[in-house]
This record gives C-alpha cells, sequence and structure tokens, in this order.
C-alpha cells in the first residue's frame, strides 16, 4: 500500500505538472464568495483532474474513487489548498451526495449517479434550507407525493450554493401528510432541468450570486430516486451532514492560514502592525488557526473509530467565528483604505470580499446558534430549550 508520504508527494507532484498552461490562470480562482471566478474554466478542470483519476479520492475503488485511506484523504486536500488549486466546482456531488449514496443507495443508484459525478459530469446542490426552516431542517414544508411511477414535489428551498450552475439537486421533502418535525421525511433525487422548478440567484451583500431561491411545482422524479424509505428521509439527512463536515476541513485551513499570512504582509507593508491592539488581534488569530487544526484532527479521529462525536459542532462554531472576525481584522488593518470599492460599480477587493461573505460563515452549514443548542442538549445533557 502507498504510504501517506508517497501519496503526498505523488498529489503534489501532478497538481505542480498540471497547474500549468490553459490551467494556470485559474490558480486560486473560486471558492466561497468567489464562486463567479472562472466557473467555465474551473469546470474544465475539474474533468481534467476527473480524466486523471483525481476527483473522489476517498472513495472506494469499485465506486470509481481510489480507496485513499482517510490519512491519504487529508494529504490530498492539503496539498490541493497548498498548490493554490482552483476551488472545486462539483464539492457537493463529491462529498456530501456520493458519500450518501455509497452508504444509503441502492445498487441502481449507484450505478446511475456516482460515475456522472466522478466524471464531474453532472453538478449537484442541496436542497435543505426553507424560508421558515433554515437552520430547523426538521420544519421542512415542501412536500412530495407519489404520482403513479414518479413523486412530485411542491415546495421552495433558500441558500441553495450554486443551484443556478447545478443539473441535480438532493432534497428533503414531507411525504406522510399530517407528520411533523423529523417524522415523515423523504431524500430523492431531482433533476432541475425540468418544467415545474424555477431557480432564482440571489444577490448577496459581495453583488456575486452563488446562493439561490429554488422553487418546485409539482417537479417529477422517478420512484427510484427516493434515498432509503418513504419517511425515513432524517436518517438519510443528517449522515449527510456528518459527511460535510469531513476531511477537506484540513485544506480549509490551509486556505485559511494563506489569508492570515497575507494579511500580516499587508499590517507589515502599511504599518498597521506597529498598533499593539493590532498585534494582540493577529496574535489571537494564529493561536484560533493552531486550535481549529487540534479540533479538526480530533474530529478526523473520531470519524475514523466510527463514532463521530461533538467535535463537528464544536469546530464549525469556532473556523466560523474564527474567520468572521478575521474579515473584521482585515477591514482594521486596511484602515480608510477599506471603505473605498476597487471600481466602478461595486468592484471589491480580497479583503473586502472576505469580510462582506464571511458574514454567512456563521449561518450556513448549521448556524451558531442551533450548533450551541446542539452540544449543551445532546452532549452536555442541559433542559432542551422551550419550542413552540
Amino acid at each position: 500500500m502507498t504510504s501517506v508520504e508517497e501519496f503526498r508527494t505523488e498529489v503534489r507532484g501532478w497538481l505542480r505538472a498540471n497547474l500549468t498552461g490553459e490551467f494556470a490562470a485559474v490558480r486560486g480562482r473560486g471558492g466561497p464568495g468567489r464562486e463567479h471566478e472562472a466557473f467555465a474554466e474551473r469546470l474544465a478542470w475539474e474533468r481534467h483532474m476527473a480524466a486523471a483519476g483525481w476527483t473522489c479520492v476517498g472513495w472506494p475503488v469499485e465506486c470509481g474513487g481510489r480507496g485513499a485511506t482517510l490519512e491519504q484523504q487529508v494529504a490530498f486536500h492539503e496539498e490541493y489548498a497548498l498548490a493554490d488549486a482552483p476551488g472545486r466546482v462539483n464539492h457537493i456531488g463529491e462529498q456530501l451526495l456520493g458519500p450518501t449514496l455509497i452508504a444509503f443507495g441502492t445498487p441502481a443508484q449507484r450505478a446511475r449517479f456516482l460515475p456522472p459525478i466522478v466524471k464531474a459530469e453532472e453538478l449537484w446542490c442541496q436542497g435543505y434550507s426553507e424560508p421558515d426552516a433554515g437552520s430547523d431542517l426538521a420544519n421542512v414544508r415542501t412536500r412530495a407525493e407519489r404520482d403513479g411511477d414518479a413523486w412530485t414535489v411542491t415546495g421552495q428551498k433558500i441558500w441553495t450554493s450554486l443551484a443556478h450552475e447545478s443539473h441535480w439537486c438532493f432534497v428533503v421533502a414531507r411525504t406522510e401528510p399530517g407528520s411533523v418535525r423529523h417524522h415523515g421525511l423523504s431524500y430523492l433525487l431531482v433533476p432541475l432541468d425540468q418544467p415545474g422548478v424555477d431557480v432564482r440567484p440571489i444577490t448577496q451583500l459581495t453583488g456575486t450570486s452563488e446562493f439561490n431561491e429554488v422553487f418546485f411545482d409539482r417537479a417529477r422524479t422517478p420512484a427510484g430516486n427516493i434515498v432509503g424509505a418513504p419517511g425515513e428521509g432524517w436518517k438519510v439527512a443528517m449522515a449527510t451532514l456528518g459527511f460535510e463536515r469531513g476531511v477537506s476541513t484540513l485544506g480549509q485551513q490551509v486556505g485559511f492560514r494563506r489569508e492570515l499570512e497575507t494579511l500580516i504582509g499587508l499590517a507589515r507593508r502599511n504599518g498597521s502592525a506597529d498598533d499593539p491592539l493590532i498585534r494582540d488581534r493577529i496574535a489571537r488569530a494564529w493561536t484560533g488557526l493552531e486550535i481549529i487544526r487540534f479540533n479538526a484532527l480530533r474530529m478526523l479521529e473520531g470519524a475514523a473509530a466510527g463514532a463521530p462525536g461533538p467535535e463537528a459542532s464544536i469546530g464549525k462554531i469556532y473556523w466560523a467565528t474564527w474567520h468572521r472576525e478575521l474579515g473584521e481584522l482585515a477591514m482594521d488593518v486596511c484602515g480608510a483604505d477599506g471603505m473605498l470599492a476597487a471600481g466602478e460599480p461595486y468592484d471589491l477587493d480580497d479583503w473586502q470580499r472576505l469580510f462582506l461573505f464571511s458574514r454567512s460563515d456563521t449561518i450556513y452549514a448549521g448556524s451558531n446558534e442551533i450548533q450551541r443548542n446542539i452540544i449543551a442538549e445532546r452532549v452536555l445533557g442541559l433542559p432542551r430549550e422551550v419550542r413552540p
């Protein structure tokens, strides 16, 4: 078996050799808050990776992956970030839906949906949040009804990342009339290119649109496109959320470290590093980044043992809050210049975009408030919050 260091060297060498020529221009492009950047070129890069066998590296070989160990997957994501490779365009399909289908899907579903994800031919989005059920996923009102050999879906999803670029959406919908909370939900795979689906991009603080509203009006999907049994969608949906906080988190921190180091360089150049309060906040940011890494390693250790614990919720609160505060620190380092747009009509620089978009970090993928409730009620055993 290839050792972790041999695997790391192979990944590093391939990235160095291939992020050249036509793909040199995609270095550092894309990612949260910047998904609008060079999307077509990044998709071409993703398919180039797929042709060389570098997508879905952690999936089993029989499912189209490399069967990489947990340690090898961590090495891959770290090297990818260190190479300043572009933001992945099919993260949701590869990191969320794929592992969910491997764990809960039927053989027919795996045969139909996994290969196009591996090849980056079909892109996916996540249909969870709704206007009245954001972090409170159990309160979803989107409903699905069986109609012969199909399900018809009616309702609205919101904050759906990259829905405007996606071919499919995995949707949590209520399939048992009269059911409440997490009972009676099902997990459906729904094509977006059909009558009855309306995707509307949402303009964000950054002036860009990577989140969307998605309206379903009796949109159809074949009866076989339900993952798990009808009414058992909550279990499948929770498993997907577990996969969401997987090994890519360490690669994310490499990106955070690059942001912090670049900000320190700016502080030295413009003299703000001479301010003792700024120096103290930079030191706190550096310390916080180390804590994020150590907690991520602890989380992955628990996942490897098959029993992920509260580290996932703790880690989400910590990194999201840290990144939001980094954006605030960046504005103070920039000083008055941070108040000016780089150009007309609303051209933001990297620090302004970080400051604005990081406000969403503490909301998406489970808001800080919800994560605190999870830790309090399910980990510490405190009394449940009073709910109507």
